[in-house]
């Protein structure tokens, strides 16, 4: 029997594939949509009108990198016209400050800025650019402007001995709020694991100095963390539940439930070239398929806490269990998690090397050079950049 959902709280709008960056944790597909196959400023138009009607409060811009549609100060001003709060999750790239203001002329409310590290070999290594010196003139610039910011700082085994200095650049900027998002492995951070994945003596020293760091700039700075899943005890609600608060638009226009439902053979997504947004999030197969509690398997469907984390999420489950529908083996209570355990076990095996804590296949920072990115290092395997 179909589910009634609640009306979404948010519409993720990814405006864009294409990205000067080419992070080797990239949420995005393996399969990349190209330029001409990007809905048009008219229909996204639509879909933010549609969003207002059905609840929606806020209109998230990523991408890719947002910044790369030459429409994006229309795009704003769109969304803002149909009543939505606008956050912009950005790389910095391309952007000067005259841009920056037009955005803030247009009606942004709220800049999100990712960093791949505190240091520019470690950012160039992940992110196959050399962004980080961009990234800090970014931050100068918007202390000039009414806009709200937040530092996304993504952690991972290569960046994680850098919290403190990534304190220090957030504690030097207008942001308040940084989260210290860990990986979590789907995309193209699934195919990179093993170089991703910090160790659990990493992971806790960090938890440390963040908690140390809460403490010192609580009421001045939000900070916030978010581990990675396969250190958890129990797996998160992710995306708040599948088709419950959230609505993924492609750049191509298909409505998702979350990033990466596009790795689950058999889902239907419906389009909103042709489809409204409302007929979509309340009938549309895909948003219907992992909704409510009749699909759990056991142990989710008899747990005490099938309605606080809804069965984990159906890609992790897809990819290390092979079933979207299983419960996901990170939880401490599913039968496969020794899977998870035992890739945990394989990555504290290795013995961590030189100050940033490199795993010795990939040498010393030192080595970076400023090649293409599939040159820097062959363990890497790089996000190419979609026509």
């Amino acid at each position: 029997m179909p589910t009634t959902p609640s009306n979404p709280l948010a519409v993720i709008a990814e405006l864009t594939h294409r990205c000067p960056l080419h992070c080797v944790y990239c949420s995005n597909p393996l399969e990349l949509a190209n330029r001409s196959s990007e809905l048009s400023i008219e229909i996204w138009s639509r879909v933010f009108r549609e969003a207002s009607a059905l609840g929606v409060l806020q209109a998230d811009f990523t991408g890719g990198e947002p910044l790369a549609r030459t429409d994006i100060i229309d795009l704003i001003r769109a969304a803002r016209a149909a009543g939505l709060y606008v956050n912009l999750i950005t790389s910095g790239l391309p952007l000067d400050e005259a841009k920056l203001a037009s955005l803030a002329e247009a009606g942004l409310d709220h800049l999100q800025l990712s960093f791949q590290g505190a240091q520019e070999d470690v950012a160039q290594e992940i992110s196959g650019t050399k962004s980080h010196a961009q990234k800090l003139r970014v931050l100068g610039w918007l202390k000039n402007f009414r806009v709200a910011v937040t530092l996304n700082f993504v952690i991972h085994r290569r960046n994680i001995g850098q919290i403190p200095e990534m304190l220090a650049i957030a504690e030097s900027s207008s942001a308040t709020r940084i989260e210290f998002a860990n990986v979590q492995y789907y995309g193209w951070a699934f195919a990179n694991r093993e170089n991703l994945l910090p160790t659990r003596e990493q992971l806790d020293r960090s938890l440390e100095l963040i908690k140390q760091a809460q403490e010192r700039r609580k009421g001045k700075i939000r900070i916030e963390s978010v581990v990675p899943d396969y250190y958890a005890k129990f797996p998160k609600p992710c995306m708040g539940g599948w088709g419950r608060k959230l609505i993924l638009i492609t750049p191509s226009g298909d409505a998702l439930p979350c990033h990466a439902a596009q790795v689950i053979p058999g889902l239907k997504f419906g389009n909103v070239k042709s489809r409204s947004l409302r007929e979509i999030w309340e009938n549309s197969d895909a948003f219907q398929k992992f909704r409510g509690e009749e699909w759990m398997q056991e142990p989710c469907r008899s747990c005490d806490r099938r309605e606080q984390d809804f069965g984990g999420c159906r890609c992790q489950a897809l990819l290390l269990a092979g079933d979207a529908a299983a419960t996901d083996p990170v939880c401490s209570l599913s039968p496969l998690r020794p899977k998870v355990d035992a890739i945990l076990a394989s990555v504290n095996a290795v013995p961590l090397v030189g100050a940033q804590h490199a795993p010795p296949h990939l040498g010393t920072i030192s080595t970076i050079s400023s090649e293409s990115p599939s040159s820097q290092h062959s363990n890497w395997l790089y996000r190419p950049n979609p026509a």
